[in-house]
């Protein structure tokens, strides 16, 4: 069998040998699980990789010097969105609007070091699904926070306590300690040992090889955790095949959902050594490139357990990169794709996704829509598809947006309204068709300037039209001050109703 998931040439024959024991461990499920159907709902895989940027991926910007031909193949075997939000471009953000159809300035996510964010109760992608009939199962990173008292108990909130009925992961990022892996509610291994900080000479403080000083599990290596969780996730998969397999009955057999959350290429960049010195873009290409064949290596599990055909695969990242205009001169590549700013900014490039959607015989293969979409909308756009009806308290700010899948809505149809965040440093931002307002001057996120005084009398928003100027270059807040205060407006009231659905 031709593997799925593709390599440059000089990775073949590493490839080909570290394949061996994935291709072993799928070979007993593959004749056997060929042919299953999972039932009449789709099994689901929601795949978010961190900080990874809308100018990475080959299929949003033709000139990235990264390779990466399996996003991009799954990109032509489905539909790319080219105006895709994070609901905040910040980690805990992004995955809170994502779990629940919440927008996240509607709670404190500021708690998520201590306390777990999702409310008892709270409906989430995962409770959802589990209602209708899904093996659920997550695996990555949570940064939705647990309830915490001490590493050594019972870590109550996460994954486990919110709809996944497995979970195996990492409380948050691999640069944030203490590091430990955790199983369901339990530290594999409570965090005891001292690890110093590390940084890498070449790059900007928070770029490289960059983690912090704290407590890490006695046997856990940062360099291993990438790997590691494609494993869990490919062992996810076949064992979720085989048990359908001895399944005598069509309509007992269970769809998957799998919540794959990769940590990378967040900081630390820690390329393993077939990938060092591979690309063009320094540590951070070669890590792109690795997290690139992860992807790879899970959707080929998925072909060779029989599921691929029934899968409705999403890929994404969750917020924008850490790159600078320092290292767009340096290695001539654009992370950001043309849009202003990084991640944790009010600015494009701080929330703008790449987003692909994979759903064989549904999706039409390279499609494109322009639709104006959020993280939040997976929710309701997953329960029409499963036929789960939301009451009004469930997922506020989700709109359904699966008729563009499955192409019975016209392009020109606007779904989504607008669409309001909050960057990392505080600034609300609205977005209402062609039209941005950012309630603040500067990127309020990473950027420099980050935040600027207004001047007397001056205006105190930002305004752009991302239709003429989605490179945000002309503020037009002095020229239109009756659209800043018509968006000004309907951002208060989108903030009173505390809905948008």
């Amino acid at each position: 069998m031709r593997p799925w998931f593709v390599q440059p040439k000089r990775f073949k024959s590493s490839w080909a040998a570290m394949g061996i024991k994935v291709l072993e461990a799928l070979v007993s499920v593959v004749m056997v699980s060929a042919s299953l159907q999972a039932g009449e709902q789709p099994n689901i895989v929601i795949l978010v990789v961190d900080d990874m940027g809308f100018g990475d991926p080959g299929c949003f910007n033709p000139e990235s010097k990264i390779r990466t031909p399996n996003i991009d193949r799954l990109a032509a075997r489905g539909m790319r969105f080219t105006d895709a939000h994070a609901p905040g471009p910040l980690c805990h953000m992004s995955r809170y609007g994502l779990m629940t159809g919440q927008f996240p300035f509607r709670t404190d996510v500021g708690r998520w070091p201590t306390q777990a964010l999702i409310e008892k109760g709270q409906t989430t992608v995962a409770s959802m699904l589990k209602s209708g009939g899904y093996r659920t199962a997550m695996v990555g990173k949570w940064h939705l926070g647990f309830e915490e008292n001490g590493y050594d108990k019972i870590l109550a909130g996460g994954p486990v306590d919110v709809g996944f009925d497995t979970f195996f992961g990492i409380r948050a990022s691999t640069d944030i300690p203490p590091y430990f892996y955790i199983r369901d509610r339990l530290a594999v291994a409570p965090p005891t040992r001292e690890i110093a900080a590390s940084n890498s000479p070449t790059w900007s403080p928070i770029q490289g090889e960059f983690w912090r000083a704290g407590l890490i599990a006695p046997d856990m290596e940062l360099r291993d955790v990438l790997p590691k969780f494609t494993d869990e996730a490919i062992s996810v998969i076949t064992a979720h095949a085989a048990k359908n397999s001895e399944i005598t009955a069509e309509s007992a057999r269970q769809p998957l959902f799998l919540y794959l959350a990769y940590p990378a290429p967040h900081t630390p960049w820690l390329p393993s050594q077939e990938f060092m010195g591979q690309s063009q873009v320094g540590m951070y290409g070669d890590f792109v490139e690795m997290v690139d064949a992860m992807i790879g290596k899970v959707y080929q599990s998925l072909e060779m357990a029989g599921l691929s055909e029934d899968t409705l695969l999403i890929l994404t990242s969750d917020n924008g990169p850490v790159w600078y205009e320092a290292d767009v001169a340096r290695f001539g590549h654009d992370s950001a794709g043309g849009l202003r700013g990084m991640k944790s900014d009010a600015w494009e490039a701080g929330h703008r996704m790449p987003f692909v959607v994979c759903w064989p015989r549904v999706v039409q293969q390279n499609s494109l829509s322009q639709q104006t979409i959020c993280f939040t909308d997976i929710l309701a756009t997953l329960a029409a598809i499963t036929d789960y009806k939301l009451s009004d308290l469930e997922a506020p700010d989700s709109i359904d947006f699966s008729d563009v899948l499955r192409g019975k809505r016209s392009p020109d149809a606007v779904l989504r309204t607008s669409l309001a965040m909050q960057s990392g440093g505080g600034f609300m931002t609205l977005r209402a068709g062609d039209w941005k307002l950012i309630e603040g001057l500067g990127s309020g996120g990473f950027s420099e300037p980050k935040r600027l005084q207004p001047s007397d009398g001056g205006q105190r928003s930002q305004l752009f039209n991302l239709r003429e100027d989605p490179g945000e270059t002309q503020d037009l807040a002095d020229r239109h001050p009756d659209i800043v205060l018509r968006l000004r407006s309907q951002l208060a009231e989108i903030k009173r109703a505390r809905r948008t659905r």
